[in-house]
């Protein structure tokens, strides 16, 4: 007696069950007998393809069952990958169909079915189809030339290259070399894309793949895309804008990065792929909030909901509610933010580390960062310091965006000596970071941190000596941007106030409070952002004087202190009260 190898009964058993519906119910809703639907779900007997497609339209499988459903005339299908290797078919079947056909069947079939996989969020699953085709498609370049493009979609370290992945890219371009047709030329761009992206994801030299560091992924990205033809097959041109976006995001501006991300979603539209629609509404959601659109954000947002629903992917419904909560925090409602990140977050970390190839990093440290967000918008860093949450900060410290939160955290509970020996250690590597993209959020909390020593007092030497080199460096993020954190974390509030922070510090009042005026901008979509911000224009009123000023200030001080009681922000709260006390403090 045969017995079903690929999946398709146990699946067809999950999805009725999980609908509600009996054997008997779905056997007459798709016009076949009870015993003999009973012996499909139990392996003994295999369905035809039309009976797969008439359970997956009942049941609303979106496809997972036809892709499960055996090929017309496949002989039993062997499992793909049995301990890691991989048994192609070599002989003809009984459709008389030659090896060759049979493989190439096979290849299809292994390749749609990681495929369902993928879009389901079963990365680990993908992964081992991906696998199996790789290596049943053997001696045919163009085919594992697919295979690995499918591989590299999936989730890398953050901060860290895939060294394995980035040699198997080189391996199939190197296997395609001198081979002129357009199918071959397409294979090339979308994996060098994928190639560029994997060698950008370093974060300094020391977590490059030798030489080969970020600038260099980037540059190759920027090649890609200049020679990726503008009426193009359509997947081609999405994968290239997904993959050579991400890898120009850490050397491109904002606004850039935005016409990119536009471009990906028309081309998603048309291509009409659920993998693609999703990472282009993540891509325009990420880069209009950078821009400081963010009602535009909300909107596509909104969109991303809908695609997670509709895909039952519990990784898309992991972004989905880290966006929902970096939204929560910008706009203060932080109770909502502290359900997720302490409760709910948790328990999707635990079942997509169990159940999905999705390196761990990537969910921890979101996770983390808007932890760290949290504490610190509720003047709570201290607990930080009381936690196992100081200890991840410091196990990330490879990014310079946690020491620069460290050095902030161990200011505004009062540790400001130590704050500032790693706020001069962290700066003194600034001349490495990348021109925009991690560097940008990086750099407004080095400006918090010198807003902080310049507040508390005694620390003029130290920052003279480096407020040139971080003016310098935000000085091309102004206007309305917002320094986003993680991809995404966390919104860190509007460049031109971390510009304006450094003025102020500096000892130039009155370019600090035009820096305001174009923060005010952003800021104006979160009460919270703007209680900091109106602390920030009364000490700088009051450095700059004049008639009136004083007034102004107090105003501006009552206002943030109003902002803070209302949200629960007790450090700034506290700041704000300290300085209408002392009235010409600044």
């Amino acid at each position: 007696m045969a017995i079903e190898h690929d999946g398709f009964g146990a699946e067809l058993r999950r999805r009725r069950i999980a609908a509600g519906m009996s054997l008997s119910e779905l056997a007459g809703k798709v016009y076949c007998s009870r015993s003999f639907l009973s012996r499909v779900e139990n392996g003994r007997r295999r369905a035809s393809l039309e009976l797969a497609q008439l359970c997956d339209e009942v049941l609303d499988a979106k496809g997972a069952l036809v892709g499960l459903a055996p090929l017309p005339g496949a002989d039993p299908v062997p499992r793909a990958v049995r301990g890691g290797a991989v048994e192609p078919l070599k002989s003809p079947g009984r459709s008389g169909r030659s090896p060759q056909a049979q493989d190439r069947a096979e290849f299809r079939r292994l390749l749609r079915r990681g495929d369902l996989s993928h879009a389901a969020g079963e990365m680990r699953e993908a992964e081992r189809h991906y696998t199996a085709a790789y290596r049943s498609a053997e001696g045919e370049p163009r085919a594992q030339a697919e295979a690995v493009i499918r591989m590299a979609r999936r989730w890398s370290d953050p901060g860290q290259v895939d060294r394995e992945l980035i040699q198997s890219l080189k391996g199939c371009l190197a296997a395609l070399e001198g081979d002129e047709g357009p199918e071959a030329a397409g294979l090339r761009l979308r994996l060098e894309a994928h190639l560029a992206k994997k060698m950008s994801l370093a974060v300094s030299q020391d977590t490059a793949a030798g030489l080969a560091g970020p600038a260099e992924g980037a540059r190759l990205a920027e090649d890609t895309l200049r020679r990726l033809p503008v009426d193009g097959d359509d997947e081609v041109r999405c994968e290239v804008l997904t993959e050579c976006r991400w890898a120009r995001y850490d050397f491109m501006t904002a606004p850039d990065s935005l016409t990119l991300s536009e471009r990906l979603r028309e081309a998603a539209a048309r291509q009409d792929s659920t993998y693609f629609r999703g990472e282009a509404l993540m891509a325009v959601a990420v880069d209009q909030l950078r821009n400081g659109r963010i009602f535009s954000a909300l909107a596509t947002a909104n969109q991303y909901r809908k695609h997670a629903a509709d895909t039952h992917s519990a990784l898309a419904l992991w972004q989905r509610h880290t966006l929902d909560a970096l939204l929560d925090l910008w706009h203060g409602r932080f109770e909502a933010a502290a359900e997720w990140i302490f409760v709910e977050s948790l328990k999707f970390i635990d079942l997509l580390r169990a159940d999905y190839a999705v390196p761990a990093d990537n969910l921890t440290q979101t996770r983390l960062g808007q932890a760290y967000w949290l504490l610190r918008q509720q003047g709570r860093l201290a607990e930080l310091f009381t936690s196992d949450l100081a200890g991840d900060v410091e196990r990330h410290s490879y990014f310079p965006v946690w020491r620069a939160g460290l050095a902030l955290a161990l200011c505004e509970t009062g540790q400001y000596a130590e704050g500032a020996d790693l706020f001069l250690g962290c700066v003194a590597d600034v001349d490495r970071f990348p021109p925009s993209g991690w560097a940008v959020p990086a750099l407004v909390l080095l400006a918090e941190v010198c807003a902080a020593l310049d507040l508390e007092g005694g620390f003029e030497t130290e920052l003279a000596q480096v407020l040139p080199v971080l003016r310098a460096r935000l000085a091309p993020h102004d206007g309305e941007q917002i320094a986003l954190g993680g991809w995404p974390t966390v919104l860190l509030g509007p460049t031109a106030r971390a510009r304006g922070l450094l003025a102020l510090a500096a000892g130039e009042p009155e370019t600090a409070l035009e820096h305001f005026r174009q923060a005010a901008v952003p800021a104006r979509s979160s009460q919270p952002e703007l209680a900091r911000l109106r602390l920030a224009q009364a000490r700088a009123l009051r450095r700059a004087g004049g008639p009136g000023s004083e007034p102004h200030a107090v105003r501006l001080l009552r206002e943030a202190a109003r902002g803070a009681e209302t949200y629960g922000m007790t450090w700034l709260g506290g700041q704000s009260l300290a300085l209408l006390e002392a009235p010409g403090r600044a």
